[in-house]
């Protein structure tokens, strides 16, 4: 595919860095690597960031767009705590169908705290605190992720308007802020199981989601 970039070199602290076609279940994606300098990000956390680019999107508008927060637990290791790797797989076939779209992966693991701050926060989680009341006991933010970098590299391929693949309001308005145009949200329902359906429950009651209610009960009504 070989996307071409606007500006290859730097562009609002973002500095484009290497490129190359990857294969996937879902159809070949251009992974374009990027360094971005965010001196407010948490020092546990990569400056390195990736967009994987499906078909032509460069001057385009409503381009279908994931903007994806790394979870090592889910990606890796399938952890069932959460709905990260559904999501980043559903996004994937979503764009692949449409033909078209990009999911931008950030590397912001733990919502911005950090991989071993997210661990510290699951063993608190195993003794019975939800998401929000695990980080409050370690004295750090419920969701401490910026999106600059998203809107940075939206910028560096010319995108004119979004398509969101997001259930997260926040998400939306931050990017609004940013200047991108989000012309449209795609909601990603992500089926509940029995140890995601209280994080997705959370999300929906105390974070916001646009999550249908009783959506997030696992099958077994537990």
């Amino acid at each position: 595919m070989n996307t071409k970039i606007v500006a290859p070199v730097s562009l609002d602290s973002l500095e484009w860095l290497a490129e190359a076609p990857i294969p996937t279940r879902y159809g070949t994606f251009d992974v374009h690597v990027f360094r971005y300098d965010d001196p407010a990000a948490h020092p546990g956390l990569s400056d390195e960031h990736l967009a994987l680019v499906f078909g032509d999107i460069r001057g385009r508008s409503n381009v279908p767009v994931r903007v994806h927060s790394e979870c090592l637990t889910s990606e890796v290791f399938g952890s069932l705590k959460c709905d990260c790797r559904e999501q980043l797989e559903s996004a994937q076939a979503e764009i692949a169908r449409r033909g078209f779209g990009i999911v931008l992966y950030l590397r912001q693991e733990g919502r911005g705290i950090g991989l071993t701050n997210k661990i510290k926060a699951y063993a608190l989680q195993a003794k019975g605190a939800d998401t929000i009341e695990a980080n409050r006991l370690l004295h750090l933010p419920v969701d401490a992720r910026q999106y600059d970098v998203a809107a940075a590299m939206l910028r560096a391929f010319d995108v004119k308007s979004i398509e969101l693949m997001t259930n997260n309001p926040l998400k939306t308005n931050a990017l609004s802020k940013l200047g991108i145009v989000v012309a449209k949200r795609i909601p990603l329902f992500i089926e509940a199981n029995e140890f995601s359906a209280r994080y997705l429950e959370v999300k929906r009651e105390q974070l916001q989601h646009e999550l249908p209610r009783g959506f997030a009960v696992s099958q077994d009504g537990e």
